[in-house]
């Protein structure tokens, strides 16, 4: 049976979905135990490594960019860099569901900013629609509640970071080409976390610690190449809710290798934000597809 379109990029979004995940599991695993930027370089390294390799055998291998696409990269990649800190960090300390329930929030941040930023526009729906969803954001970190701390503060400044990055990422050029946006991105993060390693030093690996390692930075090339794949197939306005899916894996695998699982509210507040979520791209596909005004 040949599947459509639609069906397979609904497909690579949850393989996507579910390889991202999978290396935010293997990371908080390995963070454990070793010094964060430790852990953050050396994936960095080995996700660098694979991502040259998919760009050669892509036909994407293009180092030199334009000067004007250099510096939008440049602010990109130091977005990429604050955003993956925090949110590693806050990984350490916060329960994988909990904080995959904060990112959820994504969509939601990026349709406003770029409200806000590019003046697209939002009807009182789609308004309406991102405050719920950031109340459900509210009920999951619980402000004043004892589950509210310092590493869910980082979470929420992680999702800003990534509002960012994901806005630069609208004013690059075709003629940079998607996967040389991740390598450049990859190549800041290894050296900033580098960097940042020698303060505390580095300390040796275990077995199963290597492997982590190698799992967490294999997870995110295949997250990328799916990633890639989904938006050459099928209707992107069909195939974005899919990424929701991730939530359901961070509760099965923050559950099977972690024990722990979300409490009621917790839930609840993910429920809102993915159900704002998905509204915020059906509504926002309706208004594409209205035919244009005549013009007189």
């Amino acid at each position: 049976m040949q599947l459509s379109d639609n069906a397979r990029g609904a497909v690579y979004m949850m393989v996507a979905m579910a390889a991202f995940t999978l290396n935010d599991t293997a990371m908080k695993a390995l963070t454990q135990d070793i010094p964060l930027f430790q852990a953050i370089a050396m994936r960095g390294a080995l996700m660098l490594a694979g991502l040259i390799v998919l760009a050669r055998l892509m036909g994407q291998w293009k180092p030199v960019v334009p000067r004007r696409d250099g510096v939008i990269i440049g602010v990109r990649c130091v977005a990429e860099i604050v955003s993956t800190m925090l949110f590693l960090a806050a990984l350490m300390h916060m329960p994988l569901a909990n904080l995959s329930a904060i990112m959820q929030a994504l969509p939601l941040a990026v349709t406003l900013a770029a409200a806000v930023v590019f003046k697209d526009k939002i009807g009182w729906r789609r308004m309406t629609a991102i405050l719920i969803g950031f109340v459900g954001v509210l009920i999951i970190i619980r402000p004043g509640q004892d589950g509210f701390d310092v590493w869910s503060l980082m979470g929420l400044v992680s999702v800003a970071f990534v509002v960012v990055r994901d806005l630069t990422t609208r004013s690059v050029s075709r003629a940079v080409p998607s996967v040389m946006v991740a390598v450049w991105a990859s190549v800041a993060v290894t050296v900033a976390s580098g960097l940042a390693s020698l303060t505390g030093g580095w300390q040796p690996l275990t077995m199963g610690q290597g492997g982590l390692v190698v799992a967490a930075s294999m997870a995110l090339v295949v997250g990328y190449l799916f990633a890639v794949m989904v938006m050459r197939v099928g209707d992107i306005s069909f195939v974005a809710p899919f990424r929701y899916t991730a939530l359901i894996w961070a509760i099965f695998l923050g559950w099977l290798v972690f024990g722990s699982l979300p409490d009621p509210l917790t839930l609840l507040g993910a429920a809102l934000v993915v159900a704002t979520g998905i509204f915020t791209l059906w509504r926002e596909r309706k208004v594409k597809a209205r035919p244009a005004p005549p013009t007189l």
